[in-house]
């Protein structure tokens, strides 16, 4: 999942804040921009296995323009997280599919490093029209 992140120079200080708007309470400070990239990847983890270990919800990536109006001033990134590990434990399934189809899933598996297995793609596939 994309999510949007806010950077911002913190005044008088060589130090960075980034929030996650999507994720309310997910922040870091950092030294330098790249510092604070490193950071808040890591504050997206830790965050999202929190929600995980409750059985919360994984929140949603929305658009940067969602939060422009209550973050003015603000360096605009996107960071790209797998949230597969945070759904919960995997359960085996049995599904039908067209051959072409699977054939089609096979290659992009093969030729991308984003999949890992056909099972990813496809649960990234449904995350992505679920959030839809």
């Amino acid at each position: 999942m994309k999510y949007p992140i806010a950077l911002k120079k913190i005044l008088g200080v060589d130090n960075y804040k980034v929030n996650v708007p999507d994720l309310p309470g997910c922040e870091c400070n950092g030294e330098s921009i790249d510092a604070s990239l490193n950071k808040i990847k890591d504050s997206i983890a830790e965050h999202l296995a929190i929600l995980a270990e409750y059985s919360e919800a994984i929140p949603h990536a929305t658009t940067i323009e969602n939060h422009l109006a209550s973050y003015p001033n603000v360096i605009w990134g996107i960071i790209d997280i797998d949230i597969v590990p945070y759904l919960g434990k995997s359960h085996k399934i049995n599904v039908t599919l067209p051959e072409l189809l699977i054939k089609q899933i096979d290659d992009r598996v093969s030729k991308s490093s984003a999949y890992k297995t056909r099972s990813g793609f496809i649960a990234s596939a449904c995350m992505s029209q679920l959030n839809q």
